[in-house]
């Protein structure tokens, strides 16, 4: 399994974590409050979420050729909530 992590600056990060969380719930066993979040995606692939004042922490665990796609789809979740502001391109960082 590989781990990557990022950091999304927004003051927004708890109602984010929030809608990423309730978004995935249908499908999977998401478990969420207190500023963190985990979305068990199935096959060996997690997403954990933690937000604080000044953004949100995303860390996704997959096996290494399904990374970048993990990234993509919880980024691009991330951005259709956050339309209303940009969140700038993420910055990854193996082995968080």
């Amino acid at each position: 399994m590989a781990t990557s992590t990022t950091r999304v600056a927004t003051a927004h990060a708890q109602r984010y974590l929030t809608q990423l969380c309730k978004h995935w719930a249908h499908k999977f066993a998401v478990t969420h409050g207190d500023g963190r979040g985990e979305i068990p995606f199935g096959e060996g692939r997690f997403c954990r979420l933690t937000a604080d004042a000044e953004g949100l922490d995303i860390a996704v665990e997959a096996e290494a050729d399904a990374l970048p796609r993990l990234q993509e789809v919880v980024i691009d979740h991330l951005k259709r909530f956050a339309f209303r502001e940009d969140l700038g391109a993420p910055v990854w960082s193996l082995g968080g």
